[in-house]
C-alpha cells in the first residue's frame, strides 16, 4: 500500500510539473541571474539616456542628475518587478523590462522649458491618472487590434527601434566630428558578429546567452581599442539614494499635461501590441481584453510612483521582446530577476558607472539585432493573414506607409499644430491606428461578407 501511494505521490507532482507552462516556470537561481543580467545589459542604455539628456537639455547639477538615474534604475526595477509577478489586476504576468520611453522624456523637457520642472512632474502624474480614466473606453476597442493589426505595428516598431539605435552608433549631428565614427560603426558589427558567432557554434545555456556574449565581447573589444569610457567607473560613493520629489511639490497644470495625455492613447496602442507578442512568444493563451488592460494598469501606477521621483512615464518596452525570442527563455521570473538586478543597481553607484562605461556602439550593436527581431514577429504574424485578400493588403499597405512616413523622414509634421504632430509624429501609433480603422471599415463594417482577418486556413489556389 506505501508503495502505490508513493507512486501515486509521484505521479501526480509530475502531472503538476508538465502543467507548468512555459511563462511561469521557475529555473535555477544561476539561470535566472545569467539570463536576467542579460535583458540588463541590453535595456540599460534607455534609463542612462533619457536621463544625460534630460539633465544636459535643463541644466541639472551633477548630483541631481546622479539622484535621477538611481531613481530611473529603481522604478524600472520595481515596474519590471510588477509587470512579471502581477498583483491584483495590475502587471500582465508576462516577462516584461519597463523603461522611460523616448517621446514622454522630450514632452517632459518641453513641458519643463515652456513652464518649469515642477509643472513637468505634475503633468507625468495627471496622466498616469488618465490612463484609468480612458483604460474602459479603450478595453472596448480591443477587438479592432487583430493579428494584421499587430503584425504591421511590430514591423514598424523594429525598423523605427533600429533607427534609433543607429543614431546611437554613428551620432545624430553630421556636421559634428565624431559622426560616423568608423570605430563605432567597427564596434556596432563586431558585437553583432560575437553574437552570431556564439548563436552558431556554442550549444546549451552559452547558446542561449549569445545576446549577452556578444555585449561583454563587443566592450572587451572596445577596451582595447580605448573606447570604453573610463572616467565613469569609481568605487565611491558606494550608495546612492534617490531623491523624493527631487523638484519640489510638483504643479498640476491640466493644460500643460494635454501633450503627455495624448501620447498616453498612443502608449496604450504600444501596449496591446506589445502584450499580444510577447504573449505568443511564450506561448500564452491571452485573453486580449484583461491581459491588455493588466498592462497598461501597471504601466500607469509605475509611472504614477515615477512622476513623485522626478521621472517621465514609464512604460513596458518592445525592446526585450526580442531577447526572450531569441534566447527561447520565456520565463517571467527571469525578468523578475532582471528586476531585483535594476533595484540593487540603482542604490549601488559604482554600478551604474560601470553600466554607463559600455559604449553607445556596442550596446547600439546588440540592439540593431533584437529589434530587428521584433520586425520579423511582424511578419510572422502577417503570414496568418490572406494577403491575397485586397482588402487586408490595403490595410497592411497604407499603414506602412502612414507609419513609415515620419520614421524616414523626420520633422514632416513639424509645421502642423503640436497636438497633431505628436499624433501623426509618432510612426508606430499612426500607422496601428490607421491599420485598425482601415481593418474595421473593410472587415468589420463591410456588407460584403469575408472571411476574418486572422483567417489561418490557406486558400485552395495557394496549395497547388
Amino acid at each position: 500500500m506505501t508503495t502505490i501511494n508513493t507512486k501515486e505521490i509521484s505521479h501526480a507532482r509530475e502531472r503538476r510539473r508538465g502543467a507548468v507552462a512555459p511563462v511561469d516556470e521557475k529555473l535555477p537561481l544561476k539561470t535566472l541571474l545569467a539570463f536576467g543580467l542579460q535583458h540588463v545589459l541590453v535595456m540599460a542604455a534607455s534609463p542612462i539616456a533619457s536621463v544625460f539628456l534630460m539633465s544636459r537639455v535643463l541644466g541639472f547639477d551633477a548630483d541631481l542628475t546622479a539622484s535621477l538615474l538611481s531613481a530611473t534604475f529603481l522604478i524600472c526595477g520595481l515596474g519590471t518587478l510588477l509587470q512579471s509577478i502581477g498583483y491584483s489586476g495590475f502587471g500582465s504576468r508576462l516577462p516584461f523590462i519597463m523603461l522611460p520611453g523616448g517621446a514622454p522624456i522630450i514632452l517632459f523637457i518641453q513641458i519643463a522649458q515652456q513652464y518649469d520642472v515642477a509643472t513637468a512632474s505634475g503633468a507625468v502624474i495627471l496622466t498616469a491618472l488618465f490612463y484609468f480614466v480612458v483604460l474602459p473606453v479603450f478595453k472596448r476597442m480591443l477587438k479592432f487590434f487583430p493579428s494584421v493589426v499587430v503584425g504591421t505595428m511590430l514591423i514598424l516598431v523594429g525598423i523605427n527601434l533600429v533607427k534609433i539605435l543607429g543614431f546611437l552608433i554613428v551620432g545624430r549631428n553630421p556636421d559634428a566630428p565624431d559622426f560616423a565614427d568608423p570605430t563605432n560603426i567597427f564596434l556596432a558589427f563586431a558585437t553583432i558578429g560575437l553574437t552570431v558567432l556564439i548563436a552558431r557554434f556554442l550549444r546549451g545555456v552559452f547558446k542561449q546567452l549569445a545576446i549577452l556574449g556578444g555585449l561583454l565581447g563587443g566592450t572587451l573589444i572596445a577596451f582595447l581599442a580605448g573606447a570604453v569610457h573610463t572616467d565613469r567607473l569609481s568605487l565611491t560613493p558606494v550608495i546612492g539614494v534617490p531623491e523624493v520629489l527631487p523638484f519640489g511639490m510638483p504643479t498640476f497644470d491640466l493644460i500643460a499635461a494635454i501633450p503627455l495625455m495624448i501620447f498616453c492613447m498612443i502608449s496604450m496602442v504600444e501596449a496591446t501590441g506589445q502584450t499580444v507578442a510577447i504573449g505568443e512568444v511564450v506561448g500564452k493563451d491571452l485573453k486580449k481584453e484583461r491581459d491588455v488592460a493588466r498592462t497598461i494598469r501597471g504601466d500607469a501606477i509605475i509611472s504614477l510612483l515615477g512622476g513623485f521621483f522626478g521621472t517621465s512615464l514609464i512604460i513596458t518596452s518592445g525592446e526585450n521582446i526580442g531577447v526572450v525570442q531569441a534566447t527561447g527563455i520565456k520565463s517571467r521570473w527571469v525578468t523578475v530577476s532582471a528586476g531585483c538586478m535594476l533595484i540593487i543597481i540603482s542604490f549601488l553607484a559604482p554600478l551604474t558607472g560601470a553600466i554607463q562605461s559600455i559604449p553607445d556602439a556596442v550596446i547600439g550593436g546588440t540592439g540593431l539585432v533584437l529589434f530587428a527581431v521584433v520586425g520579423v514577429m511582424g511578419i510572422e504574424m502577417l503570414r496568418r493573414t490572406n494577403l491575397r485578400d485586397s482588402n487586408n493588403m490595403y490595410v497592411v499597405a497604407v499603414a506602412l506607409a502612414v507609419g513609415l512616413f515620419p520614421i524616414l523622414v523626420p520633422g514632416v509634421y513639424s509645421n502642423f499644430p503640436n497636438g497633431v504632430a505628436a499624433f501623426l509624429g509618432n510612426g508606430v501609433a499612426a500607422g496601428a491606428i490607421t491599420a485598425a480603422v482601415l481593418n474595421a471599415i473593410f472587415n468589420h463594417f463591410s456588407k460584403e461578407v469575408r472571411a476574418p482577418a486572422d483567417d489561418k486556413a490557406v486558400t485552395a489556389e495557394s496549395q497547388c
